[in-house]
């Protein structure tokens, strides 16, 4: 509206334009209030639910700020229910906005514990013989790098020792010692110009645990008999059964709290370090291998226990359990509108954490879920959307 006015000198002159300023600041435009995206603010209302309006902007009891109801608010969903406030208060409808949250999903499986199979060494001479001395004679015997397990005599390696002299220590000669794996340390006494030994000492290999052992004295045993089988136990493989819809959740390096059921209080921690690629056909679950140190020795073979994998999923909008409504074939939120409005829209989930479901699709930031009522408001809006279909027909019926 445009005002125009002759402006006369004087006294009257000024009270004229007093007037049309007064006017212009009764009536200004309908500027566009931010809040409600163009439209104005109709009201503000209470953000738990209680039939609590104000005209301005403020803050309940417990500092949250009253959400603001739009004059224009239109374009309800199918099956929109309304209830009045008295009526949300007495049902104890609740609701919480919809924001990012940090996930992270925890899985657990049974597991085993297995040795380590790149520490694991198997005594098995290149040449026959008898036992004649054994220096370790217990399975469980600790052993160290290049102690003495047994002495055994062999006629083939007196034979190779008198052919090394002969042949005036020549390489090939060496080379022949060498093949059959003959200890160095009795080759640096032939170095030295000793008489050959009658017996050799055969060494431990590696540091570790005798785990198994075959070697009897006086026994004769053949080139390639496992005589000793010794472990390093020092790290330990913990073998996890991980279901099949949860493969998906698990990564090499993820870290794993392993609980052992005869320490149920002293729980290991280790990383995943391996899945392996098969999958069991009546089990249905995949294999994860994870290393825990154990320079203890508490951990012990086939020893049985739990894994505890923490599976971050990053940040992700996420609602409440209590708010999804899933039938199986379809899951649904309801969305509050104002003014005791609520929409059921169907929403895209992706994992569930405790507590906490992930929405991938039909939720933005900052809208609001009824978390607490929400099969009473469903059963409503189910009522009413099938009435509306119902109406619809006979309309369309009486049509023709």
């Amino acid at each position: 509206m445009k005002f125009v006015a002759k402006l006369r000198p004087g006294i009257a002159g000024a009270a004229l334009l007093v007037v049309i300023a007064a006017a212009a600041i009764a009536s200004p435009a309908s500027a566009a209030d931010p809040a409600c995206a163009g439209g104005k603010v109709k009201y503000y209302r209470n953000p738990m639910g209680t039939p609590d309006t104000s005209p301005v902007p403020k803050k309940d009891s417990m500092n949250m700020d009253y959400i603001p109801v739009c004059e224009d608010a239109t374009g309800d969903g199918p099956g929109t229910v309304k209830i009045s406030l008295d009526k949300v208060q007495l049902l104890g409808v609740r609701s919480v906005e919809v924001q990012e949250r940090a996930l992270s999903r925890s899985i657990r499986a049974f597991a085993t514990v297995q040795y380590d199979e790149r520490r694991q060494f198997v005594v098995a001479p290149k040449f026959s013989g008898w036992i004649e001395k054994l220096a370790v004679n217990a399975t469980g015997d600790a052993v160290t790098v290049g102690q003495p397990l047994f002495d055994a005599y062999s006629p083939e390696l007196n034979i190779l020792q008198q052919q090394w002299r002969v042949a005036g220590r020549s390489a090939d000669a060496t080379d022949k010692l060498r093949y059959l794996a003959y200890p160095e340390a009795a080759l640096e006494k032939l170095r030295r110009g000793d008489p050959p030994s009658r017996t050799v000492t055969i060494p431990s290999p590696a540091a570790g645990t005798v785990v198994d052992k075959v070697a009897i004295e006086g026994m004769h045993f053949q080139p390639g008999d496992a005589l000793f089988r010794i472990v390093d136990t020092a790290n330990m493989w913990v073998i996890a059964e991980v279901y099949e819809q949860d493969l998906a959740f698990v990564k090499v390096g993820d870290v794993a709290r392993v609980t052992i059921n005869a320490w149920p209080g002293q729980p290991f921690e280790g990383k995943v370090t391996f899945i392996y690629p098969g999958l069991g056909k009546e089990s249905r679950t995949a294999r994860l291998r994870i290393e825990v140190a154990n320079p203890d020795g508490r951990l012990r073979a086939d020893m049985a226990a739990t894994a505890e994998i923490a599976a971050p999923l990053g940040s992700s909008l996420a609602v409440p359990e209590s708010a999804v409504i899933d039938s199986g074939r379809r899951q649904v939120v309801l969305v509050e509108r104002g003014e005791g409005r609520y929409e059921p829209r169907p929403v895209k989930l992706g994992a569930r954490v405790p507590g906490w479901v992930q929405v991938l699709d039909g939720l933005k930031a900052g809208e609001r879920v009824v978390t607490q009522a929400t099969f009473l408001i469903d059963a409503e809006s189910n009522i009413r959307t099938a009435l509306a279909a119902f109406g619809h027909g006979e309309n369309k019926g009486d049509s023709k």
